[in-house]
């Protein structure tokens, strides 16, 4: 009965992680890639406007961040699992199935940054403030990814007797009859192992990652690339626990994961990164550093129709209100041209009055005595 109780409590692996339409395959992972993609990009697009951003900028930097981080993952992983393409009995063609899963995260994030450098520089957003708006959206991003490797059957740990292990099942292709764990199908549902299902580990450490991004970034505001170094900095510190726990074939250095190293260096970078951007001051405004002004344009006022008569009726009373002031201005001059006019007369009539009465007041000469 104890027994029974584990096995009900285990996790269940998909039948399989592809489905045929016609000629057409219909992959599991390819579809939670694109999922996490839309999802990132819906979730950037918010928090640059946030920033000052227009509408639609992060869509346009996507085009060309995404090809360019595809391709980088894919880099990555085939350079660090170069023994699943590259040997004997191997097929080197099949490094080029991206479809088949394999994509790692910082050759991702590293040639995905240049794509994104690109399309920020024609768009005149500074490369850091992108990466700010991104970050909780790329992480979440990488945990709905992590669904699809659970459909793929792949990614997973060590054997355990935790009542939340994974079941594995012996799938094979269908028309060959040959095993075939990533694209067959499920024989039965008898596990042949039960794992710790590190996909799931990762995926919930990743959306704690994002919350966390998100709360002290909306505490301290964080500037200047430090809200993409915390992310950076949470994700790497999980992925070096959960990576020492799977189990899966992959390149040793010093006899630890490659993957290891790579995330305790990455570690160390984005904490120094995050600890001197402080002395850069608070999140930039991109608004203000393009010039635009204001962070926002203002929302429109909205005037009700009975406002704008009264303010077409208030107009027209200034506007008599100033002619009738314009025609008493015209009055007055015209009184006092009239008045001015008058005065030169009347003073030259007493002018010559003066003159007549001075000639008559002149006593007459008195006649000259012999």
């Amino acid at each position: 009965m104890t027994g029974a109780t584990v096995f009900l409590a285990n996790i269940p692996s998909p039948d399989r992680g592809v489905w045929e339409i016609g000629p057409i395959p219909i992959r599991a992972y390819a579809i939670f890639i694109i999922i996490g993609i839309i999802v990132a990009i819906w979730w950037g697009e918010k928090r640059l406007q946030a920033r000052g951003g227009r509408p639609g900028e992060v869509v346009d930097i996507a085009v060309y961040a995404v090809p360019f981080g595809l391709i980088g993952g894919r880099l990555y992983h085939v350079i660090t699992d170069y023994h699943r393409y590259f040997g004997e009995g191997k097929n080197p063609i099949e490094a080029l199935y991206i479809w088949q899963g394999g994509l790692g995260i910082w050759g991702a994030i590293a040639l995905g940054a240049v794509g994104a450098w690109l399309g920020c520089k024609r768009k005149g957003i500074p490369l850091p403030v992108f990466a700010d708006a991104v970050a909780p959206g790329i992480v979440t991003a990488q945990a709905i990814g992590r669904i699809g490797n659970y459909f793929n059957q792949e990614l997973y740990g060590g054997p355990t007797t935790l009542p939340w292990g994974l079941e594995i099942y012996q799938r094979v292709n269908p028309e060959t009859g040959i095993a075939d764990q990533l694209s067959g199908i499920a024989v039965d549902h008898t596990p042949i192992a039960i794992v710790h299902p590190t996909f799931l580990y990762e995926l919930i450490w990743n959306l704690a990652v994002a919350l966390l991004v998100v709360f002290v970034d909306r505490k301290m505001r964080l500037g200047h690339g430090r809200a993409f170094a915390l992310y950076v900095a949470g994700y790497t510190l999980g992925r070096t626990w959960i990576e020492l726990m799977r189990t899966d074939d992959a390149t040793l250095v010093f006899g630890v994961r490659v993957n290891v190293w790579v995330s305790i260096l990455v570690f160390v970078g984005a904490v120094v990164y995050f600890i001197m951007g402080r002395s850069k001051g608070e999140r930039e405004d991109l608004a203000l550093l393009r010039g635009d002004g204001t962070p926002q344009d203002p929302a429109p006022i909205e005037v009700s129709e009975d406002a704008e008569d009264e303010a077409e009726a208030k107009e027209a009373e200034a506007k008599a209100a100033d002619s009738d002031e314009d025609d008493a201005g015209l009055d007055t001059k015209k009184a006092d041209d009239e008045e001015t006019a008058k005065v030169p007369a009347a003073a030259v009539e007493a002018k010559d009055g003066d003159e007549d009465s001075g000639k008559k007041a002149e006593p007459e000469a008195e006649p000259k005595k012999d």
